[in-house]
């Protein structure tokens, strides 16, 4: 099975290849309509959108052009006490957990209806903050986005309880019940997906929210929730509460009145989570943390071709801010060099170019601190002693809007297993490649790593397929693919790339308790 790799991520968060690109919309009606955009202003707060303490805010810089896109709401510790009061009340005392599953299922799918109705201008927000390009922002994260909704919205009338065989005399009744108030903290990178990945379910069972989206991506996540309070979904139910993370995101993790708090970001601010939860009210904390996915490519593989292009797509699919990225090319000797020249090849095809014009393959770092980040990375590299093959530096053209945050491509060649760059998780447009000898040494170099969320397998050999996969200790390994799957099955890692699951019915068991009532007849 092999399939191409744009395609691939596109099932992956559920979105059709034969979808209709980006509304059919040229490069001069996207620039147009980005002058019409109206930015949300205000915080969502108890069903209404209120103006943060003291009116605080914050500019929003484009990567696309350096340019302040709006001014964020920016809210205090007292906003979110006040976010996390609704939300509690919400939950103990309004109607959303009270609700059959077929009403919650009924507004959630309204809600979806609604930003499917306003898919052009959420998409365009997208790509102006987090510099996604436009057909990726529309085809992909907004088709992931509506799937997401749908797809729990679906689910919440279908969950069944238990009952356990104890006897004539006796009843047992295993029920599954709504955790309460949970916190949602989420990176810009897939701003709407990975959030949509963690308030689907928790709506879908009955919880409330309290959402903290990043700095980066804050504007669309409001208007998100304004179109949740459009759709009728009731007051408290959903908040979105942006700001300074170091002091939302410490406050949000410390609040007793959060019962859980679903995290993705980096492992370093993951750990702050689980410190948080033991210091306070041992809150569930679920992570989904950093990667640095391997991806193997073996002299058997059943399309070459096919495995070379993918590579090259999945690491500068998103600009490698991704983090699932096959970052480490683990390549068999036997086709190391045909290979790397395919790849060097292909980074060609990855020029970046304005985010807004629908021919662009990778768009903009997310902000200039992530120049900063990659280019510091590159450096590492260099001084390892690994082989720079093309790019490694800012890009700049003078078709590009303004100072926006671009950057080359970059492969590296001869790359150390134990290298910081076969280690560290760069979040850019870089691919390491390792060269190896044997099946067994590309499972020790794969699995020599802290992380394990994603990998890659290639090879026509079925048994060797499940064999070697089995070794992998990584959340998913897609085998002659990448980014392969849909809704229906699980995402997460091992290590230090997190716990639990996001994806599929088991998702739900992150926002659910488990209860058994034992009734003696």
């Amino acid at each position: 099975m092999t399939y191409s790799g744009r395609t691939n991520f596109s099932i992956q968060i559920g979105c059709s290849p034969m979808m209709k690109t980006t509304a059919g919309k040229s490069h001069d009606q996207w620039k147009a309509e980005a002058l019409t955009l109206t930015w949300p202003r205000e915080l969502v707060i108890d069903g209404r959108q209120v103006a943060a303490e003291d009116s605080a805010s914050f500019p929003h810089l484009s990567p696309r052009d350096g340019l302040a896109l709006a001014n964020v709401p920016s809210a205090s510790v007292h906003d979110l006490d006040t976010a996390v009061a609704a939300a509690r009340r919400a939950f103990d005392d309004g109607p959303w957990p009270q609700y059959a599953p077929r009403a919650r299922k009924e507004l959630m799918l309204r809600w979806a209806d609604l930003i499917e109705e306003h898919r052009d201008e959420l998409a365009l927000m997208v790509s102006l903050e987090m510099g996604k390009p436009i057909d990726d922002a529309w085809r992909i994260e907004l088709r992931a986005v509506l799937a997401t909704y749908r797809w729990y919205a679906e689910l919440a009338d279908k969950q069944l309880d238990e009952t356990s065989p104890v006897g004539p005399d006796d009843l047992a009744l295993i029920t599954r019940e709504p955790v309460g108030v949970i916190g949602v903290v989420t990176p810009w990178n897939f701003p709407l997906t990975l959030s949509a990945w963690k308030i689907a379910p928790a709506l879908a069972v009955g919880c409330t929210v309290v959402h903290k989206p990043s700095d980066l991506s804050s504007l669309s996540a409001l208007r998100i929730a304004e179109l949740a309070i459009e759709a009728g979904i009731p007051r408290g139910v959903l908040n979105v509460v942006p700001g300074s993370g170091s002091v939302l995101g410490r406050h949000l993790g410390m609040h007793d009145q959060v019962d859980a708090l679903a995290f993705t970001g980096s492992t370093a601010v993951g750990r702050a989570y689980l410190e948080y939860s033991a210091a306070s009210n041992l809150k569930r904390t679920w992570l989904e943390l950093g990667g640095k996915s391997p991806n193997i490519i073996l002299p058997d593989a059943p399309d070459l071709e096919t495995a070379i292009s993918t590579a090259a797509w999945g690491i500068f699919f998103n600009s490698g801010q991704m983090c699932t990225a096959p970052s480490r090319l683990i390549v068999h000797r036997d086709v190391a060099d045909e290979v790397t020249a395919g790849i060097v090849a292909r980074a060609s095809e990855y020029r970046p170019g304005d985010p807004l014009d629908p021919a662009t393959g990778m768009g903009p770092l997310a902000s200039q601190s992530r120049i900063v980040e990659v280019e510091a990375h590159v450096r590492r590299a260099l001084e390892d002693g690994a082989e720079s093959l093309i790019g490694g530096s800012v890009f700049e053209s003078t078709t590009l809007p303004g100072a926006g945050s671009y950057f080359e491509p970059t492969i590296f060649a001869g790359v150390s297993p134990d290298s910081r760059l076969a280690q560290e998780e760069v979040f850019g447009p870089v691919l390491a490649i390792v060269t190896v000898d044997s099946d067994d040494e590309a499972i020790r170099v794969a699995n020599n790593s802290d992380y394990g969320l994603a990998a890659g397998l290639w090879t026509a050999d079925l048994s060797k397929a499940h064999r070697l996969s089995r070794r992998l200790r990584a959340g998913t390994v897609w085998v002659n693919c990448y980014e392969e799957g849909d809704l229906t099955v699980p995402f997460g890692g091992y290590k230090l790339s997190g716990n639990g699951r996001d994806k599929s019915v088991h998702a739900l068991e992150k926002y659910t308790e488990l209860k058994t009532t034992f009734i003696h007849l």
